[in-house]
């Protein structure tokens, strides 16, 4: 076998016998392959970072999704809450990532079915092979994978027979640098910059209210954010947005008031007015070079436009520039990955955000998620590498093939079906019912969740 070869799953061997599947990450799709593979007999242990389940989505819980209930449960997780009368939210609502937690995760992970296999504040630094690097073939199929774990009382190693990684990338945000790196001198200005969907009119108000504050970023949570630092403008006049995108041409944000979703064609809708009418000052076809310290608690943000050197003085600059994924932990594990947008190499021609909308990837599951390295697999929104058209309800079907193939259902896990809106769904922020910009701001992997 070459490297360039995948493999699907292989049957246990002695060695593998009682071992769990190993489950990396206690959020929507990390929980759904726990459910799923649960209900089919399956031993499982969820290694989750976090105190609690959903912890990246408790991070932009202050947003709403645009997409509805009804895209958000996995049918397996649905099965389990039932079973304790859960009262399910109605289909059609759309829910703040804060519901999507207390109302739906938090209530899946305290299952009897889900609960003991839960292991919380555990962080994977590492997955290998027991005794083998990557470069070891002979006997490698048979040998149990090996994660290390970091916790507050020190490091150890489980053992599993097959390994979901759905850490998703959250976490690992795209460089604010056109070049994908830091900035030079980073320690010295990482305190000016922040995260994608800070909780500008809650939170973290007093952090942007009569500042000058630089988001970057052409996706819909800069967006959104944009719309949210609007909003607060309103109520602190002093306030300045200045918004920097490195296309020419802001029309992946200003969308189509034709959308399928109204919602979503909103978004745009709104921020073209916002920036037509000088509340959003747009700085197009921006090349950001490099960030330094200023003067007077602000940075300068120099770059180049059109050829011209440009600097930018901002006292904060939001980073929406997208995720990636943290590759460090599967350093000696065998990976197919596509060189652009490090996905799984078959699946990345599927998902290229230049030619797919969220509602047009094509249904996809075991077969497009192998690697060279059987009975690994990467799902969710970390299987979507660099592409930001994720969506929860096709991460729901990736976990449900993987846990069909897993299981030995062979053919089941290569029915994967999969039906969506024709232009997708995504996250937007919501107006008013007057239709003035709300605080309602949206989340996730840049594009869909």
């Amino acid at each position: 076998m070459t490297l360039v070869d995948v493999a699907l799953s292989v049957r246990p061997t002695d060695r593998l016998t009682g071992l769990p599947v190993a489950v990396i990450g206690a959020g929507p799709i990390g929980l759904a392959a726990a459910a799923q593979l649960r209900e089919r007999d399956l031993d499982v242990v969820v290694l989750e970072a976090g105190d609690s389940a959903g912890t990246a989505v408790a991070a932009w819980g202050h947003t709403r999704l645009f997409t509805p209930w009804s895209y958000l449960i996995d049918e397996a997780a649905a099965r389990l809450l039932d079973a304790t009368g859960w009262n399910a939210p109605q289909a059609e609502k759309i829910p703040f990532g804060h519901e999507l937690v207390t109302e739906y995760l938090e209530p899946l992970a305290r299952t009897a079915q889900l609960e003991p296999i839960i292991r919380y504040g555990q962080r994977v630094v590492a997955v290998s092979r027991q005794g083998m690097d990557r470069t070891r073939s002979v006997g490698r199929e048979a040998a149990p994978f090996v994660l290390r774990v970091k916790t507050v009382e020190g490091t150890h190693e489980v053992l599993a027979r097959a390994v979901i990684d759905t850490s998703g990338t959250y976490f690992s945000p795209n460089k604010v640098i056109s070049s994908g790196l830091d900035p030079i001198d980073a320690d010295a200005v990482n305190e000016y910059m922040t995260h994608a969907l800070p909780d500008v009119l809650g939170a973290d108000r007093a952090r942007f209210a009569g500042k000058r504050t630089l988001v970057v970023g052409a996706g819909h949570s800069a967006a959104n954010t944009l719309l949210a630092l609007a909003e607060l403008a309103t109520e602190v006049p002093e306030t300045r947005v200045i918004w920097a995108i490195r296309s020419a041409n802001p029309a992946r944000v200003y969308g189509s008031a034709a959308d399928e979703l109204a919602a979503r064609g909103q978004l745009g809708g709104l921020v073209r007015s916002l920036v037509d009418d000088g509340r959003i000052e747009l700085i197009d076809g921006y090349e950001i070079d490099t960030i330094v310290r200023g003067d007077d608690h602000a940075v300068n943000v120099a770059g180049r436009r059109g050829g011209a050197s440009v600097t930018i003085v901002a006292d904060t600059v939001v980073n929406a520039t997208g995720f990636r994924p943290d590759l460090d932990m599967l350093r000696e594990i065998r990976l197919s990955l596509d060189s652009i947008v490090e996905a799984p190499a078959i699946l990345a021609p599927l998902i290229d955000p230049n030619l797919h909308s969220c509602g047009t990837v094509y249904p996809h599951g075991v077969v497009e998620l192998a690697h060279p390295e059987p009975n690994f697999f990467i799902a969710g929104m970390k299987s979507y590498g660099r592409a930001p058209t994720f969506l929860l309800a096709t991460g729901y079907e990736q976990v449900r093939s993987i846990a069909d193939e897993l299981a030995g259902n062979y053919e089941a896990a290569r029915t994967v079906d999969l039906v969506l809106p024709e232009t997708g769904v995504c996250n937007a922020a919501l107006p008013r019912e007057d239709g003035t910009v709300t605080a309602a701001t949206v989340v996730e992997g840049g594009c869909c969740s």
